[in-house]
């Protein structure tokens, strides 16, 4: 019986969100293809020679310089708008999508990457994640409280994982966003957003639920955060709707603890 596409992508996802980062081969190995090349050796060597070298990282310095002199939330996504060290903003992307919420928040919410609607409409979390996450947020006595933003502004090609230094590309906008709103707390949805965060490589599952201290590359910041499961993985796998919820209560009951005077 045919597989189908759907329930290989949904399979997939849920083992990505889960910490599964490898396979056995780095990409599909096509074993019919083995005899031909064993006879073009010499064409093989000529594609070798000529293969361009590795892409450069992204400019830090350029990212630090334009992110520390933005004053306000407004002048830093303009900022970001205007910098081209990203390479996610050549491959495909409409806009820039830095953030939605209240500049004071006491809570920044970080996810992974924009998607779709997020492109279309330049605010983060407005598709069916998004709603998700607004509802447990208004449950959970969040709603005004936070400031939802991803650890990069375009969306990936394919709505794929953003790679590692494509985040590191705009980390130094993240973070002065997290300097200017001054969060008590940082809330970091999904593996990728956990992962690039805090430098773990645990599995989103192992690290939900667990405090960490955040700590900033380019600043001096400290900040509390917790990991949990992001959106879109709860609504491939409603069953793990329990723990993200229980994730959200231990935050609200933080947040509420610390904003009462004594």
């Amino acid at each position: 019986m045919p597989v189908s596409p759907h329930a290989v992508r949904s399979l997939l996802a849920f083992w990505a969100d889960a910490g599964v980062e490898c396979l056995y081969l780095d990409a599909p190995n096509d074993r019919t293809a083995a005899a031909r090349e064993v006879a073009r050796p010499a064409l093989r060597s000529v594609a070798q020679s000529t293969a361009p070298a590795t892409a450069p990282g992204p400019d830090m310095s350029s990212a630090r310089d334009l992110a520390a002199a933005a004053a306000d939330l407004d002048a830093l996504a303009a900022a970001i708008a205007a910098y081209d060290g990203c390479a996610l903003k050549t491959q495909g992307a409409r806009q820039a999508v830095c953030w939605r919420g209240a500049a004071d928040a006491p809570v920044m919410i970080v996810g992974e990457a924009p998607g779709a609607d997020e492109d279309a409409q330049g605010a983060p979390f407005v598709g069916r994640a998004g709603k998700l996450l607004d509802k447990m947020l208004a449950a959970a006595g969040l709603e005004g409280r936070v400031l939802i933003t991803n650890t990069v502004f375009w969306r990936p090609p394919g709505n794929r994982t953003p790679a590692p230094d494509e985040q590191l590309a705009c980390q130094p906008f993240l973070e002065r966003a997290i300097e200017i709103v001054a969060p008590r707390y940082l809330l970091l949805l999904g593996a990728p957003a956990a992962k690039s965060m805090l430098g773990q490589k645990e599995g989103i599952l192992a690290l939900r639920g667990r405090w960490f201290e955040w700590r900033g590359r380019f600043s001096e910041l400290e900040i509390p955060a917790l990991p949990s499961l992001h959106p879109a993985f709860l609504l491939r796998q409603p069953g793990a709707k329990k723990k993200a919820w229980q994730d959200f209560l231990m935050l609200a009951e933080r947040v509420d603890r610390g904003a009462r005077p004594g």
